[in-house]
């Protein structure tokens, strides 16, 4: 990618350096340490590199050693400091295989299928389950929605799981009981220039991640939401599907109010 082939050490920031893999790093840094302020900006190059990759240094230089990082999935190479300070290193990309792993500075370089991967490995709550903070980060870079259902009507042709799949979105099926959840999940569209004032900590100050942008504000897609249709083609089995999680709070809370008016009346 051009992007990828743009990059160097000055340009790398915590959330970028998840776009490029081991040998980049290896390029990048030989190419950084013929700088002249090299020595001074190390230090920094190092914490943005082990943000997104494991890094070991390989104190015995054998075959052998050097076979079992490998092994390990390890890019080995040669890492210099200084004139006479010449180390051999193994890289290696952070995996993501946990919801813990999910950060603003990731989030954006992973696919829906793989944020779906994760979501199936760590729990079946459902949505609701996954804490507050994991579900900003996720939705900092997907769109999600979410419905429960009876099984035999999450797949009810022409409903809204068809709709979703056929808008792009991957899913993830919970069973609870005789019920189903369906998580949807599809990525945002990336925000150019998002990492302008990416440093170390940027995209946890703002609260919002890296992909934050105000045309999404009102994107906000809730429980059971979908693409509306035209309110001309009223579907009682649409609206008895959206309403399986909603209909009973709201209509109490519109039979109290009416008590309230009543009682004002007279």
């Amino acid at each position: 990618m051009k992007q990828q082939k743009a990059l160097t050490l000055k340009t790398l920031t915590k959330s970028n350096v998840w776009e490029v893999e081991e040998n980049d790093i290896f390029r990048m840094w030989e190419t950084a340490e013929k700088e002249s302020d090299f020595k001074d900006n190390r230090n920094h190059y190092m914490d943005v590199i082990r943000s997104a990759f494991e890094i070991e240094e390989i104190k015995i230089d054998k075959p052998e050693v050097i076979k079992k990082y490998e092994a390990r999935d390890f890019k080995v190479g040669n890492i210099h400091f200084d004139d006479n300070d010449n180390k051999k290193w193994g890289i290696k990309k952070r995996a993501i295989n946990r919801i813990t792993d999910l950060t603003y500075e990731n989030i954006h370089h992973i696919s829906a299928a793989k944020l779906i991967e994760v979501l199936d490995r760590n729990f079946g709550g459902g949505w609701d389950s996954l804490s507050q903070s994991i579900q900003d980060i996720i939705e900092s870079g997907f769109d999600i929605s979410t419905t429960t259902l009876p099984k035999d009507r999450l797949h009810k042709p022409g409903g809204m799981y068809d709709k979703k799949v056929n808008d792009g979105y991957e899913v993830l099926e919970i069973t609870k009981g005789l019920w189903v959840e369906a998580i949807f999940a599809k990525a945002k569209p990336k925000v150019e220039n998002r990492h302008k004032h990416d440093d170390d900590n940027d995209s946890m100050n703002n609260g919002f991640g890296d992909n934050y942008d105000e045309d999404f504000e009102d994107e906000n897609p809730s429980e059971n939401s979908y693409d509306d249709d035209d309110d001309d083609d009223f579907d009682e089995d649409k609206l008895t599907e959206e309403s399986y999680r909603t209909t009973f709070e709201t209509e109490e809370d519109l039979n109290l109010e009416a008590e309230d008016v009543a009682d004002d009346d007279y």
